[in-house]
């Protein structure tokens, strides 16, 4: 099933081509025996670092390709619609957004060291922000980094990072300053590229996307040079925003992916389905629910565009860029559970992949922001009530 809304120019087409080539390379099966045996993709990895394509929107002069996150959108959209749906696009997805700190805050020699090894695949990273008693409320981490000299010294833990079991540096946000002595509770957090050696890693067992690790990290002493700082001491909070909104609109690419992925199959199997000697496509019950999965995914590419297109242009774009991801979760968890009522029986079977599509997408409505938490941003920023929490 093509897309249509992001992929507008000659341009993005060839890149939608592109990329999709590459993933045609990994079916459903290769995807299924990674999940059932807990195994990282990195034949898959390697394809795509090969292509360039892990510095789609990082800057030429450190190997990558400068475009924007529209471009990166229409990768993203393609690997979501791939067989591997969102292990593929975690797999990939932190070289896009999760690095931009770097790209825009830090130091020239850490640029030129540390992106043409992200870009190139020599070095993979992961992203520690979350932990277990702070959740979204980013400020009230406790991971503390107590500068001593020319290093910091690391100690506190995270949860769901991601890769963290293949990751070779983690981009880590701790506290620099308690929070007592800062005249606001975003002041006071650092940003830190440091080297995954030494912290403990443990998997996370969880619902889907057995193939890609999710893992709680702990810090005892992590000893972190101080040119591994990222930008200014005290202002990683303000570093980390700058991400979010890209974060926002790739994941609302992905999960658009996904939920066309998963519409194609459900369409398929109901043109070749017979019941009662005839196609269960035929029936209205089958196509009506089907049809409103793809217009609420149109519209939802739609919106993703808009935001990509905002941000592109250096306008502001945060109300859309959640917006978007907010619609595109919504419209994909609906096509992938449409897809395994179709299907019948066969659809809570793995032969048919469509049951792994619901399990990862399900992760999607959960993260890296709740669909609840989007809404209390757009009714504080776009329609002015109080803030709710």
């Amino acid at each position: 099933m093509k897309f249509s809304a992001l992929a507008d120019t000659e341009e993005r087409l060839a890149l939608r081509d592109a990329i999709e080539a590459v993933c045609d390379r990994f079916d459903d099966g290769y995807w299924g025996e990674l999940d059932r045996n807990h195994r990282f993709p990195h034949e898959f990895s390697q394809a795509i670092a090969e292509g360039g394509w892990l510095g789609i929107a990082m800057p030429e002069a450190y190997g990558g390709a400068g475009l924007g996150v529209t471009e990166a959108a229409i990768m993203m959209q393609v690997i979501g619609a791939s067989a591997g749906v969102f292990a593929a696009c975690s797999t990939v997805h932190i070289n896009i957004f999760g690095l931009h700190s770097i790209v825009k805050h830090g130091s020239e020699a850490q640029k030129k060291d540390w992106l043409p090894k992200v870009i190139s695949g020599e070095l993979r990273a992961c992203f520690g922000v979350t932990e277990p008693d702070a959740g979204l409320d980013t400020t009230k981490i406790k991971t503390r980094a107590v500068r001593r000299g020319d290093h910091y010294a690391v100690n506190g833990q995270k949860i769901w990072t991601s890769t963290a079991q293949h990751a070779d540096k983690v981009v880590l946000l701790a506290r620099t300053t308690p929070i007592e002595d800062c005249a606001k509770p975003t002041e006071g957090l650092s940003l830190f590229f440091a080297n995954m050696a030494g912290v403990k890693v443990t998997e996370i067992p969880k619902m889907g996307r057995h193939a890609v690790d999710s893992n709680q990290t702990f810090y005892d002493n992590l000893i972190v040079p101080v040119e591994h700082r990222i930008g200014e001491e005290g202002q990683g909070f303000r570093y980390i925003l700058d991400s979010l909104n890209p974060e926002r609109i790739l994941n609302a690419a992905e999960v658009l992916g996904i939920g066309r992925r998963a519409l194609g199959k459900a369409a398929d199997y109901a043109k070749q389905r017979e019941v009662f000697g005839r196609p269960i496509g035929k029936n209205q019950s089958i196509q009506h629910p089907l049809a409103e999965c793809w217009s609420e995914l149109y519209a939802a590419e739609l919106m993703t565009l808009h935001a990509a297109a905002l941000y592109d242009a250096g306008k502001p774009c945060g109300a859309q860029a959640n917006a978007a991801k907010y619609l595109a979760a919504d419209a994909g968890f609906h096509a992938c559970d449409r897809a395994i009522r179709t299907h019948g029986g066969m659809g809570y079977a793995a032969e048919y992949h469509v049951e792994r599509y619901f399990r990862e997408m399900v992760a999607c409505q959960l993260a890296p922001v709740s669909r609840e938490m989007i809404l209390n941003f757009i009714a504080e920023r776009e329609l002015g009530l109080p803030k709710s929490y």
